[in-house]
C-alpha cells in the first residue's frame, strides 16, 4: 500500500456513504430549509474551502468551511448541514481535481461529522427543552463544536494512518493538538455567529463569512511559517551532523598524516574535559572545551611534512611557520557555522597570562577562560609525550615545570586543578602516545549542539483538517 486504500477501504467508504444517504433522507423532515441562509452559509463554506490553505508538511488543508458548516447544523439542522458539506468538497474538487481516494474520504468526512454531531445535536436539544435564546443553548453549541471536529479529526487522520501505516496517537499529537488554539477561537466565532445571527439575521452570517476567510488566510500563514521553521530545524540539524563528520574526517586526515599530532589533541582533549569538570564549568562548557581540545591543533594540516613529521632540529623561520597554526586553525573552525566559540579558543591557547603568549599577545582577563584552560593541558602533554620536539621529561618534572611558569605564562587556578586531576583522578594515561584518539573522537558527539540545532517552538492553528 502505503499512500493509496485497499479495494476493501473503497467498498467501506462507499457503503459510509450509502448510509450516510439514508440517515440523511431520515432526518430531512424536521430540517430548517431557510433558502436565503441555506444559500449564505454555502456559499461561506465554498469560500472557504477554494481559499483553503495547503500544509504540504503534514498533506491537509485548513478550510473555514467546517466553521459554516456547524452553523448550518444549529440552525437548519444535520441534514442541510451535510448538503452544504457534500457540496462544498465537490466544489473544491472540481478546482483541484485531487487524487479520487482522497475525494472519497473527504465526502465521507463531510457527510458523516455533520450527520452524527448534528443528530446528536439535536436530540439533546429536544430531550432537554433547551430553547435557543437560552444560555445553555451556547453551551451546547461549543460541545457540538467538540464533538464535530473530533469526528472530522477520527475519519481523516485514522484513514491517513492506516493507508501511510503510521499511528493514529502520532496523527493526535501532531496534527490536532497544535490547532487547539486557533479552535477555540473558530469556538467562540461559532458562538458569535449564532448570537449575531438570532439579533440580526443572515446579513450577520454572511458578514462573518467574510472575517472566517480573513482568519483562516492568517492561521493558514501561521501554520505554514511554523512548518517552514520546522525544515529550518531539520536542516539545522542535519548540518550539524555533516559538520561533525566533517571534522571528524579533518581529524582523521590528521591521524593518518601524523599519529603524534592526533594523539596528543586525544589527551589534551581528555585533560581538557577533567579540568573543566573540577572547575565546576557546565556540561556544554565541558564539552566545548573537549572539541576545542580535539582541534585545538588542526592548523597544523599547513605546515610541511618536513617540519610536521621531521626529527631534525627546528629553525627559527620553522618556529615562526609553527606558531601560524593558532591562527590557521581557527580560520578553519570558523568558516563552519556554528564553530566560532571553538575557533577563539583554538586561536587564543598559545596566549600568555603575562601578554608574551601568540598571536596576539592577550593578556590574563582578555583570554577566554577555556583557552587557559588547553593552555595548561597542551604545555603538560607537549612536556610528557615521548614523541615532541623535544626529549621528554617525567610527569614529577613536568608538573615542577607547571608550577614554575604558574601565574605568569599559565593560569594559576588552572595549573593547581589539572595537577590535582592528575593526583586525584584515573585519566587514564600520562603521555600523549598513550592516548586513545578514536575514543575521544566518539566521545565528542555533542559538539552539534553548538551548531544552532536549537529547538524552536510557536503558535500553530487551523480551523479544519481534511485531506
Amino acid at each position: 500500500m502505503p499512500g493509496r486504500p485497499t479495494r476493501a477501504v473503497v467498498a467501506l467508504e462507499l457503503c459510509a456513504l450509502a448510509l450516510a444517504a439514508a440517515l440523511a433522507a431520515a432526518r430531512a423532515g424536521g430540517a430548517n430549509w431557510d433558502p436565503v441562509l441555506f444559500a449564505t452559509l454555502l456559499a461561506v463554506s465554498i469560500a472557504g474551502d477554494l481559499t483553503a490553505v495547503d500544509t504540504p508538511a503534514s498533506r491537509v488543508k485548513l478550510s473555514s468551511s467546517f466553521l459554516a458548516i456547524v452553523i448550518a447544523i444549529v440552525f437548519l439542522g444535520e441534514t442541510p448541514a451535510a448538503v452544504i458539506g457534500v457540496v462544498t468538497i465537490c466544489a473544491g474538487w472540481l478546482r483541484a481535481r485531487y487524487a479520487r481516494h482522497d475525494l472519497l474520504i473527504n465526502l465521507v468526512t463531510y457527510a458523516w461529522f455533520p450527520l452524527a454531531a448534528g443528530t446528536l445535536f439535536h436530540e439533546v436539544v429536544a430531550a432537554t427543552g433547551i430553547g435557543d435564546m437560552d444560555p445553555s443553548f451556547y453551551l451546547l453549541i461549543i460541545g457540538l463544536f467538540a464533538v464535530a471536529l473530533m469526528i472530522d479529526f477520527l475519519l481523516i487522520a485514522g484513514y491517513s494512518a492506516y493507508v501511510e501505516g503510521s499511528r493514529l496517537g502520532t496523527k493526535f499529537t501532531r496534527a490536532l493538538v497544535p490547532l487547539i488554539p486557533s479552535e477555540l477561537v473558530s469556538t467562540l466565532l461559532a458562538l458569535g455567529i449564532a448570537y449575531a445571527y438570532q439579533q440580526v439575521g443572515v446579513a450577520s452570517v454572511a458578514l462573518f463569512g467574510v472575517v472566517l476567510v480573513a482568519f483562516q488566510n492568517l492561521i493558514g500563514a501561521l501554520l505554514l511559517s511554523q512548518e517552514r521553521a520546522d525544515e529550518l530545524e531539520l536542516r539545522a540539524k542535519q548540518l550539524a551532523g555533516f559538520q561533525v563528520a566533517l571534522m571528524s574526517a579533518l581529524l582523521r586526515t590528521l591521524d593518518l598524516r601524523d599519529r603524534m599530532t592526533a594523539r596528543h589533541s586525544a589527551a589534551v582533549a581528555r585533560y581538557a574535559r577533567e579540568v573543566t569538570a573540577a572547575a565546576g564549568f557546565s556540561k556544554e562548557d565541558q564539552d566545548l572545551a573537549h572539541t576545542a581540545g580535539l582541534l585545538h591543533d588542526i592548523g597544523k594540516f599547513v605546515l610541511p611534512d618536513r617540519i610536521l613529521k621531521g626529527r631534525t632540529t627546528l629553525t627559527e623561520a620553522d618556529w615562526e611557520q609553527i606558531r601560524t597554526h593558532p591562527e590557521e586553525g581557527a580560520r578553519i573552525v570558523s568558516q563552519i557555522d556554528g564553530y566560532r566559540p571553538v575557533g577563539e579558543i583554538i586561536l587564543c591557547h598559545h596566549e600568555r597570562i603575562d601578554g608574551l603568549g601568540y598571536p596576539r599577545q592577550l593578556e590574563s582577563d582578555e583570554i577566554p577562560e577555556l583557552a587557559k584552560v588547553i593552555a595548561v593541558c597542551d604545555t603538560y602533554d607537549v612536556m610528557t609525550a615521548r614523541d615532541s620536539y623535544r626529549d621528554p621529561v617525567s610527569s614529577y618534572d613536568a608538573i615542577a615545570e607547571l608550577r614554575r611558569i604558574s601565574g605568569t605564562q599559565l593560569d594559576k587556578r588552572y595549573v593547581d586543578l589539572f595537577i590535582e586531576t592528575l593526583s586525584d583522578k584515573d585519566i587514564a594515561y600520562r603521555h600523549g602516545e598513550d592516548a586513545d584518539f578514536e575514543r575521544e573522537l566518539s566521545l565528542d558527539r555533542r559538539i552539534h549542539d553548538y551548531v544552532g540545532a536549537t529547538e524552536r517552538r510557536g503558535i500553530l492553528g487551523s480551523l479544519h483538517l481534511r485531506s
